[in-house]
C-alpha cells in the first residue's frame, strides 16, 4: 500500500508540474490574423501588432497570417480554420474580418484593429465603449470634425460636397453620415458604389457634379484609388481623404493616424489578455492618440491648391 501510495503521489506531483509548465513562462501562443484587403495602412497595422508581440515574446509567439483579398466570404473561411485549428487569439484587420471572427467563434478572444465604429461594426445599437463579448480592439477614426474642417480651410469656396464610398461598408456609410453633420454649410451628396465593377461610373458622376470629394476610411476605394485618381486628376476634383493611404492614391489631403502605432497599440491588448489574463469583454476600444494634417504635395500642386504649413507632406513611397 505504501508504494502504491508514493506512486500515486508522484504521479500528481509530476501532473502539477507539467500543468505548471504549460501555463508557465515556457508557454507558446498561436495567433491567426485575418486581414480583409491588402492596403498601405491595414499592412502598417498588421506589422505594428506583430512587431509589438514579437519584442515581447520571441519565438513563444506564431503567426498565421492571411489576407481575404477583399472578399468577406473568405474572411469567413479564414476565420472558422482559426477555430478549428484552435488558435490563443484572432486579429481581425479592417471591419469584415473582425465580423468573420466575431461570428466564428464566441470563446476565442478576437481583436479588431482598423475598425471605424465597434458599435456599427458588431450591430451593438447601445455600445458603450466595451463589448460584453469577446472582442474588443482599436478604431482607426480620425475625428470626422477635423476632416470637415480641412475641407472648409482647403476649399472655402466650394459649394457642393460629394461623398464617395462602397454601400457594402458600413463604417463607410457611419463615418459620410457623420461628417454630414459637419458640412451644413454646402449642398452635399452621397455617391456610393457596390464594388470595383461600378466605382469608375459613380466616381466619374461626383467629379462632374461636385466642387470637392471626401473619401472615408474605405476598404474598397483604397483597392481602387488608381481608378479614382485618374477620373478625379482629369476632371480637376480634388479629394479629401480618411486616411494617409488613400490620400496618397488620389487625395490632396488627410487628417491622419499612424496605423503602424494603431497595431502595436492592438499587440498591447493581446499581451495584456493572453499573458496577464486581461478579461477581454471589459476591455473599451482604444483610439490612436495623434492626428497629423497632412497632404500629397504633387497632387495639390497640379491643382493650384495652397496648403498651410501646419500640414505635413505625405512622403513618397
Amino acid at each position: 500500500m505504501k508504494k502504491i501510495l508514493a506512486i500515486v503521489l508522484a504521479i500528481m506531483m509530476i501532473t502539477a508540474l507539467a500543468g505548471c509548465a504549460s501555463t508557465g513562462g515556457d508557454r507558446t501562443y498561436n495567433i491567426g490574423i485575418c486581414q480583409t484587403v491588402q492596403h498601405v495602412a491595414l499592412d502598417a497595422a498588421t506589422k505594428g501588432f506583430k512587431d509589438y508581440l514579437t519584442d515581447k515574446l520571441g519565438d513563444k509567439v506564431t503567426f498565421n497570417e492571411q489576407n481575404a483579398q477583399g472578399d468577406s466570404a473568405t474572411c469567413t473561411t479564414i476565420a472558422n480554420q482559426f477555430v478549428a485549428d484552435g488558435v490563443d487569439l484572432i486579429l481581425g484587420n479592417a471591419t469584415p474580418a473582425l465580423q468573420a471572427a466575431f461570428t466564428a467563434t464566441s470563446e476565442i478572444p478576437v481583436l479588431g484593429t482598423s475598425i471605424t465604429d465597434y458599435g456599427t461594426a458588431l450591430d451593438i445599437a447601445d455600445w458603450k465603449g466595451s463589448s460584453g463579448f469577446n472582442v474588443s480592439g482599436t478604431a482607426d477614426l480620425a475625428p470626422l470634425d477635423g476632416q470637415a474642417d480641412i475641407i472648409k480651410e482647403l476649399f472655402p469656396d466650394a459649394k457642393n460636397i460629394g461623398l464617395l464610398y462602397c454601400s457594402a461598408e458600413p463604417n463607410s456609410k457611419y463615418q459620410c453620415d457623420t461628417i454630414s453633420t459637419y458640412l451644413t454649410d454646402y449642398k452635399v451628396k452621397k455617391y456610393t458604389f457596390s464594388d470595383s465593377n461600378d466605382i469608375a461610373a459613380v466616381a466619374t458622376a461626383a467629379c462632374d457634379e461636385c466642387d470637392v470629394l471626401y473619401i472615408p476610411t474605405d476598404n474598397a476605394a483604397a483597392s481602387n484609388t488608381g481608378i479614382i485618381d485618374n477620373i478625379a486628376t482629369e476632371k480637376g476634383t480634388p479629394i479629401v481623404c480618411g486616411e494617409e493611404g488613400i490620400c496618397s492614391g488620389c487625395g490632396v489631403a488627410t487628417l491622419s493616424i499612424n496605423y503602424y502605432d494603431l497595431g502595436q497599440k492592438t499587440g498591447e491588448m493581446a499581451y495584456d489578455i493572453l499573458v496577464n489574463g486581461a478579461d477581454i469583454s471589459t476591455m473599451e476600444v482604444q483610439f490612436a492618440e495623434a492626428t497629423t494634417k497632412k497632404y500629397n504635395a504633387e497632387r495639390a500642386k497640379a491643382l493650384g491648391i495652397t496648403i498651410p504649413d501646419d500640414y505635413e507632406a505625405i512622403e513618397a513611397e
